[in-house]
């Protein structure tokens, strides 16, 4: 299995002869099964994705019914599905993010939106944030902030990148209050350098993910909001990984009170059981392309095996209280992290919101991140190897180690995950320094 996959595909972000590919037969609930009976539990839920866990049996039957049904439809034409999806989701999505354009996932969500806020404005140039990342594809990397755009640069132009609310490493503010003034104070000026009127959007993660899973300061997100109306900017937040109940909430802008003009989803809509990604806008853009063409499509747009597979994805999230359960086991999550920061030296500090958290280490007495920026360190081979050995999957980005478990975890389970990163954080305090 794992020669036929090296040996005749390529792995993403991987220089394909160094992958060591984790060998997956099955996977069931928040477990995931080799071909030899090896069990791990998927303490990521792959790629933040997989919200309702493994398996569920309601979503393969929708996938099943639907196969049954209509396997495919061309875009312009107009499903039984489409329609029940559509209607559910203007009911489910907050304020007046009624209408929606269907991708397969979110860097294609990325991208319309992109199109659909240059068309709506007028305006070409997208602010963006440095600790961010927004897809793979050519527009949505540009946006994105980290070190995976750099060999892709040029990339579009048009893109303004700016700091995050707290920048990597600050010595100013202690507050959130302090935190948000200073950072919109710099933004509005960066605003005017570039010219209000050139400006179309500024896209953020409602919650950056693998950059370190940072949740915005308090009135940050209702302070961006305003700034931003008052230059006639459009507000997108890319909720691909931070949405459909991870946060604890169902879309994590709903812990600042708003509603952004355009928002981007995917992961969590599906619970990656299909691929579909969801443009959301709000009445007034929509509006506007229903007397101006939307200058965007794909082949997949609207397929109905993926349409069907969200709608029963989200009925469960929602139905059985998975984003309820994510809000309550996420102060369980930092309990267990609040333990093991008392006893392991090698933890800087520890962030979660819901069931979207992270442990970042630091490699001495003085809070020295491990793994410097874009950087590595060897520990976290071994680290990672260790987690593997011992039946936990998750995903080690630079220094922290990522922790986002499906949403139907239990007590039981989440203990079972922080004993696994409690022995293996052994080999990081080995290597401490001081």
């Amino acid at each position: 299995m794992i020669s036929a996959c090296t040996k005749h595909s390529l792995f993403s972000w991987s220089a394909t002869g160094k992958v060591d590919p984790l060998p997956i037969h099955r996977a069931e609930g928040i477990y995931l099964y080799g071909p030899e009976g090896q069990r791990w539990l998927d303490w990521n839920s792959q790629l933040m994705s997989v919200n309702i866990g493994h398996g569920h049996p309601k979503v393969i039957k929708a996938i099943q019914d639907q196969a049954a049904q209509l396997a495919y439809a061309y875009p312009g034409m107009a499903t039984e599905i489409r329609a029940k999806l559509s209607l559910r989701l203007a009911e489910l999505v907050p304020g007046d993010l009624n209408t929606f354009f269907y991708t397969l996932g979110g860097a294609e969500a990325n991208e319309n939106a992109i199109k659909a806020a240059r068309l709506f404005t007028g305006r070409n140039k997208i602010l963006v944030r440095y600790r961010s990342y927004h897809g793979a594809t050519h527009g949505a990397i540009s946006l994105t902030g980290d070190p995976r755009r750099w060999p892709t640069e040029p990339g579009m132009p048009g893109v303004v990148r700016v700091m995050d609310p707290k920048p990597y490493d600050y010595s100013f503010g202690n507050t959130d209050e302090d935190i948000v003034r200073n950072n919109l104070t710099y933004l509005e000026e960066v605003i005017q350098y570039e010219g209000p009127k050139n400006i179309a959007a500024m896209f953020i993660e409602t919650v950056t993910g693998t950059n370190g899973i940072l949740p915005p300061p308090k009135g940050y997100l209702k302070g961006l909001k305003s700034l931003l109306e008052k230059h006639g900017i459009l507000l997108v937040t890319d909720e691909v990984m931070c949405g459909w109940g991870r946060t604890g909430k169902l879309f994590a802008f709903q812990h600042g009170d708003i509603v952004p003009d355009i928002c981007t989803m995917a992961k969590g809509l599906t619970s990656s059981y299909l691929p579909l990604g969801v443009m959301a806008v709000s009445d007034r853009i929509a509006n506007h392309f229903r007397e101006n063409v939307f200058w965007g499509g794909l082949t997949y747009n609207a397929h109905p095996l993926c349409l069907a597979c969200a709608l029963a994805a989200v009925n469960v999230l929602v139905d059985e209280g998975m984003v309820e359960n994510a809000a309550r086991m996420g102060t369980v999550m930092r309990g267990h992290m609040e333990r093991l920061a008392t006893k392991h030296r090698c933890i800087k500090e520890h962030r979660n919101i819901g069931l979207f958290g992270t442990i970042e280490l630091c490699k001495n007495s003085k809070g020295d991140r491990l793994v410097p920026y874009a950087g590595s360190h060897p520990v976290m081979a071994h680290l990672g190897k260790f987690f593997k050995d011992n039946g936990l999957f998750t995903v080690l980005q630079w220094s922290t180690v990522m922790c986002n478990p499906p949403l139907c975890i239990n007590e039981s389970q989440m203990a079972e995950g922080f004993g696994i990163i409690d022995r293996g954080l052994d080999l990081v305090d080995a290597v401490f320094e001081g």
